[in-house]
């Protein structure tokens, strides 16, 4: 474990000790008050049925925010220490891989966490500074960042993935953000093709705009949990063998 987190603080250190680090913050909350703003508008020019915290994680701002968000997080995660031969030093060194694997992905997670804290603020000072009765509840918000949290582990994991199988920081933003793509038109396909299409319970189940829309407004439900777990342990296990291939690799 102490290699670990040797390995976790020296990558969390790139994040929060560069420009780099402080530039994705900048970017995070400026695209989090764009869409609370526009949110705001939205609710004094209209009457809207859904709660503030419903209306504002599924803006068309917050879904673009969200697919750039992770490609630059994540691209440099690997492909970086491929490009400057590092990587080679770092899997020669008594370290294990499942231990480079896991520090850069917590890493990434924890910096991905943390650009939350200041969206969660968003919201109470709304009521703060109005004086208006808050338009949402603590479920809606508890729902809407255990979304998110799950969502981010995921998209983690994919930029991982991406990161991994290339030694250019752009292609590897590309790769990631074209899965992202991918993944968000599976779950739309019942949208676009009808629910009596095959497989619609499937790509319903895996749809993120559909979850997004179900835990903003409080209906958490555990499968989903299960699902994004699972399905980002085995991107970080698809991670892991590119990477002990590589090692071993003559």
């Amino acid at each position: 474990m102490r290699i670990f987190r040797i390995l976790y603080f020296k990558e969390l250190k790139s994040y929060f000790l560069s420009p780099f680090g402080w530039l994705i913050l900048c970017f995070a909350s400026l695209m989090q008050g764009f869409a609370l703003t526009a949110t705001f508008k939205e609710f004094s020019d209209n009457a809207v049925a859904e709660s503030l915290v419903s209306v504002v994680f599924n803006s068309p701002i917050f879904n673009i925010y969200f697919l750039f968000l992770f490609p630059v997080l994540t691209m440099r995660l690997f492909s970086e220490e491929n490009r400057s031969g590092t990587i080679e030093g770092l899997l020669t060194a008594p370290v294990r891989t499942w231990q480079v694997v896991s520090s850069k992905f917590l890493a990434s997670y924890t910096t991905f966490l943390t650009l939350w804290i200041t969206a969660g603020a968003h919201f109470y000072l709304f009521t703060a500074l109005t004086d208006v009765p808050p338009p949402f509840t603590n479920g809606d918000l508890v729902g809407a960042f255990l979304i998110i949290a799950l969502m981010g582990m995921l998209f983690t994991a994919y930029g991982c993935l991406a990161s991994a199988l290339t030694s250019s920081q752009i292609i590897a933003g590309v790769v990631c953000t074209f899965i992202l793509i991918f993944h968000m038109f599976l779950g739309l396909i019942p949208n676009f093709f009808g629910e009596q299409i095959p497989a619609a319970d499937f790509f319903n189940f895996i749809s993120s705009p559909r979850h997004l829309v179900d835990f903003t407004r409080g209906l958490i439900n555990t499968g989903t949990i299960v699902y994004y777990i699972a399905t980002a342990v085995f991107f970080l296990f698809l991670t892991f063998h590119i990477l002990d291939f590589r090692r071993w690799k003559p």
